[in-house]
């Protein structure tokens, strides 16, 4: 069989994607690409931690107490051994650790974005295509929930879901219930943008002329209403991956979040603050910096992503 047939259908279309007005956009903007490109880093540096990292930070049996504390780039005084960025208070390799607790972080962070965007597209779905008492129960709801800041709903719910977990297996489920907290913290936005959309989409003809063929509600909402509401959402999504990161950092630096046995960005942000004012500094400047480095640059992407989906700045 001749393959150049298989492909000819595809070069179009990638063309057309690649001269499109976002793919023309992002490549024209500095900040979008510099910020697509360190998310992208930060993230494979993070799934592929086992790998490039240089030594296991949570493997007891590779750790020495006596290169504890050792400074970056110094060699140590009893060991001899030299670490990039230094060494925590049990002689861990701070860059080691950080590349698994970014792992953990850009995880939960993922994840609860998943799960707040399909709680929150599902409620404003329900709401904006229902209407009635289903629409005033679901909003009234999402606006009870955004009287109450949203770290402060998040350590609710794990509060309240980490009583309900048995305590052999509090440290085993302490990130899903922490996903569980942040993911059911985040949904109101989702929810809002959705539901208003909605309320303009259902009013459309290509809506009504689906009712007249007797197309089902579910129907409705799932294949014709849900694609041309997903914009804004992508938005949303992206700008909350970087307050879902920081929520779980602070939820951890809180000592409410990740266990020590697999501590994120916000346990190594907690850990170093007990050493700042003893000197060393690089336990808590190093984890901070990544956390900082990478929701700013989710941020930036997210800011960029808004410009671009918006038709008034075209």
């Amino acid at each position: 069989m001749n393959t150049t047939l298989l492909r000819r259908p595809f070069a179009p279309r990638l063309r057309a994607f690649w001269s499109s007005d976002l793919v023309w956009s992002f490549r024209h903007s500095p900040v979008a690409l510099t910020s697509f490109i360190f998310v992208c880093l930060l993230t494979i540096c993070a799934i592929f931690a086992p790998l490039i990292a240089p030594h296991d930070p949570f493997n007891p049996a590779t750790l020495n107490l006596m290169n504890g504390f050792t400074p970056p780039g110094t060699p140590n005084a009893f060991t001899g051994e030299s670490f990039v960025l230094g060494t925590d208070d049990q002689g861990r390799d701070l860059f080691s650790t950080i590349l698994f607790g970014m792992r953990i972080s850009l995880f939960v962070g993922f994840s609860a974005v998943m799960l707040g965007m399909v709680i929150g597209i599902t409620a404003g779905l329900v709401a904006g295509y229902k209407g009635g008492w289903t629409e005033t129960i679901i909003m009234r709801i999402a606006d009870v929930q955004l009287t109450f800041p949203a770290i402060l709903v998040a350590m609710l719910i794990f509060g309240i879901a980490k009583g309900f977990t048995p305590v052999e297996y509090r440290d085993q489920m302490a990130i899903w219930v922490l996903i569980l907290a942040i993911g059911l913290s985040d949904w109101v936005q989702f929810a809002r943008v959705v539901r208003g959309a909605t309320l303009v989409e259902k009013n459309k003809e290509y809506v009504q002329a689906a009712r007249l063929v007797g197309r089902s509600g579910l129907a409705i909402m799932v294949r014709h209403i849900l694609p041309n509401v997903l914009s804004p959402v992508l938005v949303i999504a992206t700008i909350s991956l970087a307050l879902a990161i920081i929520a779980e950092a602070t939820l951890s630096f809180l000592g409410v979040g990740a266990p020590p046995t697999q501590p994120s960005l916000g346990t190594l942000i907690r850990i170093g603050q007990g050493f700042l004012f003893s000197g060393e500094w690089w336990i808590l400047f190093f984890p901070a910096c990544t956390l900082l480095a990478l929701a700013l640059s989710v941020n930036l992407l997210g800011d960029w992503l808004r410009d671009a989906l918006n038709p008034r700045l075209r």
